[in-house]
């Protein structure tokens, strides 16, 4: 249940009336004798919840927390899964805790959130725990994959070289074809792409390699090499509303409110929703995700500064898909996890097994997942189409088994969702660090910003998010607190190549 009652949506409505300006004439930012607020933190999510708490912890509790769904947790969203009478919480947003702790070691931020509110996870064995296909059925080829493995490894040490030569950036899959591992047929090209995010043509080499270190090599400043899957029935949002309710009252909060139109000025801002609520303040915090920045999704008056814009294009939203199923009866691989070698790449590659001791025995759910273009094309069909094309591919896997036609069946179209166009952030090779300066940027000390997408380190994360709701939090915090001296976060004069084009 959301931390927002009706009751509570309701007063907050009676208490903003007064000063509520029609999403009509609202073409400049009010006074500061009409504000709502001081802070409107634009999102809540992993970062909007932890900058209100950071904030929170400042002694700056005079914020509105607005988000479009009708509860709080961003992406980190669970469904109610299976036949009446067999159905269980999954999670159809953000599933695992990537890196969690060694000993006393830095711990991942998530993971402590994750004890502290008593989520229930359990281990994943991702590559010890698989078993192979491809499109002739089972084919054990545990050989090329562990080399993939290897190769991945041999990948981020050649990454630190290229940084510490000032070499150029490339995706990660050229990176694969210089170190000499290029993949050659339909498996060796399916176990690259399980490697990292399975999207190794839309993500920076480099920066694939330092966010897989600060997330899984203690040495390098990471946390560890674990990874804990929620499995809590409560779901994972459990993280951030319980982290809320600690501090967070009725009237800091308005939920089904999707942000339509930013209005700033020297003044503040004015934001209005989509259904004609309009609140101001001194500031907006925006902790939307890129994909909807991408597709102006949100209209900002004047427009976002041409270095703005750029640095927000010129990353990229990646869309992951993960199709439930769940069968009468189980018939698949009694591994963790499961590698499908189509020849066309891509195609329903990764499965998961949760009919399976430490997640949900006795369920009959099997898991598909899609990225990148096939989730493009998935989303482009309609439910039943999908679920053939998956039973087709199943088929071939198992081509002397009579499958069953699934009870329940479930996938969420992220890419074509307006509140979020897409499922996490990923750096490309012709993003720079004057690129992430800028999108992390302040604008017109108004307007801030924070999400996975802002951060260096862990870029497409859970992690990201809340490091940026930390950190940006406690920048507008001086900020607010400065006698109104506030200098933001500064962008970058210019973003140049490194050498100039000769034709």
């Amino acid at each position: 249940m959301a931390p927002a009652t009706a009751f509570h949506r309701a007063l907050f409505a009676f208490l903003i009336a007064a000063s509520r300006v029609s999403a009509q004439n609202a073409t400049h930012a009010s006074s500061p004798s009409e504000k709502n607020a001081t802070v409107l933190i634009l999102g809540g999510g992993v970062a909007g919840i932890i900058a209100a708490r950071t904030l929170h912890e400042q002694g700056i509790d005079d914020f509105i927390v607005v988000e479009g769904r009708e509860e709080l947790g961003g992406r980190l969203i669970n469904l109610e899964f299976g036949a009446p009478g067999k159905q269980y919480t999954v999670e159809v947003g953000a599933n695992w805790i990537k890196g969690t702790q060694v000993c006393d070691g830095s711990a991942n931020p998530i993971w402590e959130l994750a004890k502290k509110h008593n989520v229930t996870t359990e281990p994943c064995d991702w590559f010890g725990s698989i078993t192979t296909y491809d499109y002739n059925g089972y084919n054990n080829y545990l050989d090329v994959f562990n080399a993939t493995v290897g190769a991945y490894t041999n990948a981020t040490i050649a990454a630190g070289d290229r940084v510490a030569q000032q070499a150029v950036d490339l995706n990660l899959q050229m990176g694969y074809a210089i170190i000499g591992s290029a993949s050659k047929t339909p498996q060796e090209a399916a176990s690259i792409y399980y490697q990292t995010d399975m999207s190794p043509t839309e993500t920076s080499w480099i920066a694939s390699s330092w966010r897989h270190n600060f997330t899984y090599n203690p040495e390098a400043g990471g946390f560890s090499n674990a990874n804990e899957m929620s499995i809590d029935q409560r779901g994972l949002s459990t993280i951030i509303l319980d982290e809320a309710k600690a501090f967070l009252q009725p009237q800091q909060q308005l939920v089904n409110h999707t942000i339509g139109t930013i209005v700033y000025d020297e003044q503040g801002v004015t934001v209005t929703t989509v259904n004609g609520t309009s609140l101001t303040a001194d500031y907006a915090l925006c902790t939307f995700s890129l994909g909807v920045l991408q597709h102006y999704d949100v209209k900002f008056e004047p427009t976002l500064p041409s270095w703005k814009v750029e640095a927000i294009q010129s990353m990229t939203m990646a869309t992951y898909t993960r199709i439930y199923m769940q069968f009468p009866e189980h018939f698949w691989f009694n591994t963790q996890m499961a590698l499908y070698a189509d020849r066309l790449r891509g195609r329903y590659p990764v499965w998961q097994n949760l009919d399976i001791e430490g997640f949900f025995p006795g369920s009959g759910i099997l898991v598909a997942t899609v990225t990148g273009d096939y989730s493009l094309r998935v989303e482009s069909m309609t439910n039943d189409q999908v679920q053939a094309d998956v039973m087709d591919v199943l088929q071939t896997m198992y081509p002397n088994t009579t499958i069953p036609q699934p009870l329940a069946f479930h996938f969420t179209r992220w890419n074509s969702d307006t509140i979020y166009r897409g499922s996490f952030s990923s750096w490309p090779a012709s993003f720079v660090p004057g690129h992430s300066q800028n999108l992390r940027a302040t604008v017109a000390d108004r307007l801030w910003f924070a999400g996975e997408a802002t951060s260096l380190k862990y870029f497409g994360t859970l992690q990201g998010a809340y490091y940026e709701g930390l950190n940006v939090a406690q920048a507008m915090a001086k900020c607010i607190q400065g006698d109104g001296q506030c200098e933001g976060l500064e962008p970058a004069k210019t973003v140049l190549n490194a050498e100039a084009y000769s034709v």
